[in-house]
């Protein structure tokens, strides 16, 4: 075992690479925090307030913005501050609670967006059973669910890193991630590695996999319909499609850029791969939702013109 080294801050090195760019990215940054926290604040205020919104697959669209709220504001925050500041070091309990934030959002969009996948199968494929399986109990039973089990795993995930000896402090990141803190650790990580690539599979593999089944089974059901059916279920789908294949490119992204050596990486482009994953998906939902689904879109431009009326 080499020396460990006792240190209570990170360093967040890839800060480096933004250069004197940074002033200009603060500011694009800002506007971006802005726009993501007013878009999805919107989405929540419609669907909440307008009672033939309230529905399921409504409901989980609002879960949807409520977890890019929450992700967002554990991101956006430090990193503005980072932006401006000449030390990007980061103390080992701050940098924990960013790890859990954002792992447990990442976890959270995955798992909510399985549950709606389900939705739309129940919805499509067994429409006769549809109010039976999907009642106000279960849909709170799918949403506790998919916020409960993934902040225990990831829970269990910090607490296997948080006593691990390090011998560095450097983090190669924008923000602190669990595998970047763990390759700084003096002894043996195998517990480690077994137990992420297990949440892993659990969190990202297994949502993907059910939410490939279910429209497989949706495209099954639609090659035999009419051709309005199709269009009502394309207009109903397209959204949610558009929304997973989005995230699952950029959390790609960012599992591979983890696992790769940065130095071999253009500093700039490596930048951009670590922001995607944090800001692409809370900036596209509210857009993707609120643009393709005409009964939220109708609402929105209701409740824009009630608020440009009172003012």
């Amino acid at each position: 075992m080499e020396n460990s080294t006792v240190s209570f801050y990170f360093n967040l090195t890839m800060f480096v690479n933004i250069g004197h760019y940074r002033y200009p990215v603060f500011v694009f940054c800002l506007l971006l925090y802005s726009f993501i926290l007013s878009a999805n604040l919107v989405i929540i205020v419609v669907i909440s307030r307008e009672r033939t919104l309230h529905e399921p697959m409504y409901a989980f669209i609002a879960l949807l913005s409520v977890n890019s709220l929450y992700g967002s504001t554990g991101f956006f925050p430090r990193f503005l501050m980072d932006l401006l500041s000449d030390t990007h070091l980061i103390s080992r309990h701050a940098c924990f609670t960013q790890i859990y934030v954002i792992y447990t959002y990442a976890s959270y969009e995955m798992t909510i967006l399985g549950i709606i996948a389900y939705d739309r199968y129940v919805a499509i494929c067994h429409p006769l059973h549809y109010h039976r399986k999907m009642n106000n109990k279960t849909v709170r039973k799918l949403a506790a669910l998919a916020w409960i089990c993934p902040a225990f795993g990831i829970m269990a995930l910090i607490s296997l890193s948080v006593w691990l000896p390090l011998c560095g402090n450097e983090i190669q990141k924008i923000f602190c991630a669990n595998w970047n803190v763990v390759k700084l650790s003096c002894v043996n990580t195998l517990v480690n590695n077994i137990y992420g690539l297990l949440l892993t599979i659990c969190t990202v593999f297994f949502p993907l996999c059910y939410v490939l089944y279910t429209y497989l089974r949706i495209l099954m059901v639609c090659w035999k319909s009419s051709a309005e059916f199709k269009g009502k279920v394309f207009q109903s789908c397209l959204p949610h499609v558009v929304t997973f294949v989005i995230y699952s490119i950029t959390g790609f992204c960012d599992i591979a850029l983890s696992r790769y050596n940065i130095e071999e990486i253009n500093p700039f482009v490596a930048v951009i791969l670590s922001l995607e994953f944090v800001v692409i998906p809370p900036v596209l939902n509210p857009l993707v939702y609120g643009l393709k689904l005409p009964e939220i879109r109708r609402h929105i431009l209701r409740l824009l013109t009630w608020y440009k009326i009172i003012k």
